[in-house]
């Protein structure tokens, strides 16, 4: 008796677990520091550059899940003086706008700072 107790709880337990994962991968879930339950979906303000744009770079990034990621991204590169991004949680990808001279590696420590992998760095 105690054998088919200990098994339906360990059925129970795994139902969840396996619940709970397919909705992380899905970016439905609390995922990446969204909280306990809910992810903290508040987009980051849109940035606006100070003189007119005289670069752009596509960053290809891994490691992104959801929109709270995103929105890491997001703020960790604008952040940055004279960049703006605009970050595709399904390109895996950020576009960034550039007022001035910023080096690749100002980028590349800005992303791989807020937790992820950044692929390369393409001038476009």
């Amino acid at each position: 008796m105690e054998n088919v107790i200990i098994i339906l709880i360990l059925v129970v337990l795994l139902s969840f677990a396996v619940k709970n994962s397919i909705k992380h991968f899905k970016g439905e879930g609390a995922c990446c520091g969204g909280g306990s339950g809910s992810v903290r979906t508040k987009k980051p303000k849109k940035k606006k550059l100070d003189g007119p744009v005289i670069g752009k770079r596509t960053i290809e990034i891994s490691g992104m899940h959801c929109r709270n990621c995103v929105n890491s991204v997001t703020r960790a590169l604008n952040s940055i003086d004279g960049v703006a991004a605009k970050v595709s949680l399904r390109d895996s990808r950020a576009d960034v706008l550039l007022d001035r001279m910023v080096d690749e590696n100002d980028l590349r420590h800005a992303v791989e700072g807020a937790g992820f992998k950044v692929i390369s760095i393409k001038s476009s």
